[in-house]
């Protein structure tokens, strides 16, 4: 399983960087292997720090000196990054060096860090501190990123969506199948998502714009790890784009305060009663909650609409689906207030033009007599 990967300030990169520093490659894990080799690495900034995940299920997580097992808020996480153990092609991801503090980072796989799976950049004379931290700490990650891999069916490419979560993490160990291998794995369950399951993994189809109509169907599921979410796009033309609870109707690339990018499907346009339907598909990494509108505006936004879909949306507290889709249709009633407000400015401003038009013909007209 491949990233695709993407230059980010302080974030995992997710398509290919424009970086022109030096180099710096991490191995992450390995058979039996515990561990970030090399440990440290000093790098300037502009430098990329290529981490290459080997086998079992690991993360590269940001933290703190004093907390070195903890993930650190608004810090970047690869999530977990399942490889199995006859695998040959490693998954990659990237991050960009901005300046030349030291940043620090640990495994949240269950005790890696408390074995000491810790890794730093420019630490300084911190580095046999920091370890020391990460080997007496018992507290255990209280942070969780959602990841999704997403592939499309038209070869419009692959993106990574990720959109972060501060609730702290129940952690739950299940049985998936990935890739067609049956891994055990222990991972973060995000609170009041669904209980995770032992069974094989699971696609969910999604039809957008079933029999024309402004909806994804159904609007809201719940998928476990390693299961995929399948968008066919039925009629018109649509798209799946990640957003926020906060934010249903602007893409998470343009809203997230930790520069999280947010997968999209891109425009799909379909031909009336065409039978070759272009689908686009997001695989699960963790039980978050994901948000998704269309984002078509032609003639009026379909998102201000309802046209808004969730994964795993907590129904049970005030985050939940009605709420998501309630927020997507009030971003149409305060756009329809502001076009009404500029028109009204408009009106007032042609009205108050056509007076001093007249008081100035008035005005001519009297100098002739």
């Amino acid at each position: 399983m491949m990233f695709a990967l993407a230059t980010l300030v302080g974030v995992f990169a997710l398509a290919a960087p424009v970086t022109r520093g030096a180099v710096h490659n991490v191995t992450v894990g390995g058979p039996g292997i515990l561990k970030y080799d090399p440990a440290f690495v000093n790098a300037d900034p502009g430098d990329l720090v290529v981490f290459t995940f080997k086998q079992k299920n690991h993360t590269v997580t940001q933290s703190s000196l004093d907390s070195p097992c903890t993930p650190l808020e608004g810090g970047f996480d690869s999530s977990f990054v399942p490889v199995a153990d006859d695998a040959t092609d490693f998954p990659v991801a990237q991050f960009q060096v901005q300046d030349t503090n030291p940043v620090w980072v640990f495994c949240r796989q269950a005790n890696h860090c408390q074995q000491g799976m810790v890794f730093a950049i420019n630490p300084g004379d911190k580095l046999t501190t920091f370890q020391s931290n990460a080997v007496g700490d018992n507290t255990d990650a209280s942070s969780s990123n959602t990841t999704a891999t997403a592939t499309s069916s038209d070869n419009a490419g692959s993106a990574t969506a990720a959109g972060t979560a501060t609730q702290s993490v129940v952690t739950v160990t299940a049985t998936v199948t990935i890739d067609g291998t049956t891994q055990t794995t222990t991972y973060g369950s995000y609170p009041g998502s669904a209980a995770p399951t032992s069974v094989a993994s699971q696609d969910h189809v999604i039809v957008v714009g079933q029999d024309s109509t402004l909806t994804f169907t159904p609007s809201n599921i719940t998928a476990q790890v390693g299961d995929t979410v399948t968008f066919h796009f039925a009629a018109k033309n649509h798209t799946a784009t990640q957003s926020s609870f906060a934010d249903p109707c602007s893409p998470l690339s343009e809203t997230s305060t930790s520069g999280q990018i947010g997968f999209d499907s891109g425009f799909r346009p379909v031909i009336a009663n065409s039978s070759d339907l272009p689908s686009f598909t997001v695989k699960i990494n963790d039980t978050a909650p994901i948000w998704v509108y269309c984002k078509q505006t032609n003639p009026a936004s379909h998102c201000a609409a309802g046209m808004v879909f969730s994964i795993n949306a907590v129904e049970s507290g005030p985050n939940n689906f009605a709420a998501f889709q309630a927020k997507a249709k009030a971003t149409g009633a305060d756009s329809t207030s502001g076009s009404s407000g500029k028109n009204a400015a408009s009106r007032a401003t042609g009205q108050t033009a056509g007076v001093l038009v007249a008081l100035f013909a008035a005005l001519v007209g009297a100098m002739l007599l």
